[in-house]
């Protein structure tokens, strides 16, 4: 995911709500908790509001929704 530019976390969770069907499931502090049924059960994720989110971070984000990083960066 290197050379990839920086993104915040609200254009993440837009993103995860609008091409990926996830839903806002709450908000604990800055941390906004998103969710979506699937065949298999449930998937979830939490999303730092952070004005720009760190490589580590947004991976860590992808992982836990089952997102492949390059399709995700291709809806910026």
């Amino acid at each position: 995911m290197s050379g990839y530019k920086p993104i915040s976390g609200e254009m993440v969770i837009k993103i995860l709500v609008k091409q990926y069907g996830f839903g806002i499931s709450g908000q604990t502090g800055s941390h906004v908790r998103l969710s979506k049924m699937t065949l298999t059960g449930k998937i979830g994720t939490v999303v730092p509001l952070h004005s720009e989110l760190k490589i580590g971070t947004l991976r860590g984000v992808l992982k836990l929704a089952k997102i492949d990083p390059v399709d995700f960066y291709e809806y910026l």
